[in-house]
């Protein structure tokens, strides 16, 4: 990998009316495209080599739809939506039913959807067809699953091992952190570590009752996880085997976090007042870095809001490119930021654009 990676000059942002396509000229972004205006899109999947995109819209009373494109982004076609087997008769629990696509990842010639109320999808053909992870699906533990924001669980991360093939982590909220290493043959919780606040004292430390809000995983040192908690910060330096909680300023409650592509000890989050509030802590958008592996972090304030500001950031609403400088965020409200200096200053892209659900760099 190169030491010094060129920077993106493109983007997407999945908001409630549409995905918008930024590009980046000079030292600005500009709005370049809109697909899908008005409609809810809740997850891209970023052009892969070739060209090829995903995209997620949740159109209500019209169901879940994915769409794809060729062509990065200039022309969509409508294409498989993953699908649950039939529930059979006396299953307790919500609705087989996909209320949401919530994560989209790709490794290996393999696309991966997670979804509300908690599946994980597997497409060998770019979503043309769906196969359910069925080992995960009917897990035993799979039941214990409760949901955390919603009211059913989901997946919302997905982490595949850029060196071992058939590896990978999915979060699950509320259900902990999921590992399968035999291509999904098998699964074992592994959130041995993470505290769950919410839960009576004796089962706090349950592993399959955590909530993480987002799970990201090194790319040039895998075996470094970073999880953004409901109930706080975690790290993991052995490949999620064991989570060490990290404390960070202001507060480590949020949902949004990203880690350096080549550096897995720098780490950027998003504060906020956890629960009832959920707002930026006393009205400032702040972020927070570190670059020691959490021992120490960096409140990044530089163009951001610092007075009446109640935006959130969503759990993919925060992004860093392959040059580990520039970084996206978008907000609940609207609000667009951009950095060039890996977040010691931001610029406004736009305050007036529809919620974000999540930002993704070409």
């Amino acid at each position: 990998m190169s030491q010094h990676p060129t920077r993106s000059d493109r983007a997407w942002v999945a908001t409630r009316k549409g995905l918008f396509e930024l590009r980046r000229q000079g030292g600005d972004w500009q709005i370049e495209r809109i697909s899908f205006l008005a409609d809810p899109v809740s997850m891209l999947l970023p052009p892969q080599e070739g060209g090829g995109m995903l995209a997620a819209l949740n159109l209500g009373h019209f169901g879940v739809k994915l769409h794809a494109s060729d062509d990065q982004g200039a022309s969509w076609r409508e294409v498989a939506t993953p699908a649950y087997p039939a529930q059979p008769d006396g299953v307790a629990g919500p609705a087989w039913k996909l209320a949401q696509v919530w994560s989209l990842e790709a490794a290996g010639g393999t696309v991966w959807a997670g979804t509300l109320p908690g599946g994980l999808f597997r497409s060998s053909d770019f979503g043309a067809s769906w196969q359910l992870v069925d080992s995960l699906w009917n897990h035993p533990m799979r039941s214990e699953w409760v949901g955390g924001g919603a009211d059913v669980p989901g997946i919302h991360s997905i982490c595949p091992h850029p060196g071992q093939p058939g590896e990978l982590l999915a979060g699950v909220s509320c259900g902990g952190a999921w590992v399968t290493r035999d291509d999904g043959a098998s699964w074992q919780v592994q959130a041995q570590g993470m505290r769950a606040d919410f839960m009576p004292p004796e089962l706090a430390g349950v592993e399959n009752a955590q909530d993480p809000h987002r799970i990201v995983r090194s790319p040039t040192q895998p075996e470094v996880l970073w999880c953004q908690h409901h109930c706080g910060i975690w790290r993991s330096g052995d490949n999620a085997a064991s989570w060490q909680e990290i404390k960070a300023p202001v507060s480590s409650f949020g949902f949004a976090v990203a880690v350096h592509p080549q550096d897995a000890d720098t780490a950027w989050f998003v504060p906020a007042v956890k629960d009832e509030c959920r707002i930026p802590v006393d009205g400032a958008l702040v972020v927070n870095r570190t670059r020691d592996g959490g021992k120490t972090f960096e409140t990044l304030r530089g163009g951001l809001p610092q007075q009446h500001c109640y935006d959130l950031i969503y759990r993919h609403g925060l992004d860093v490119a392959a040059d580990g400088r520039s970084l996206l965020m978008g907000s609940t409200t609207g609000g667009l930021w951009a950095s060039d200096d890996g977040g010691d200053h931001w610029q406004t892209v736009s305050l007036t654009l529809p919620p974000i659900y999540a930002v993704r760099f070409g």
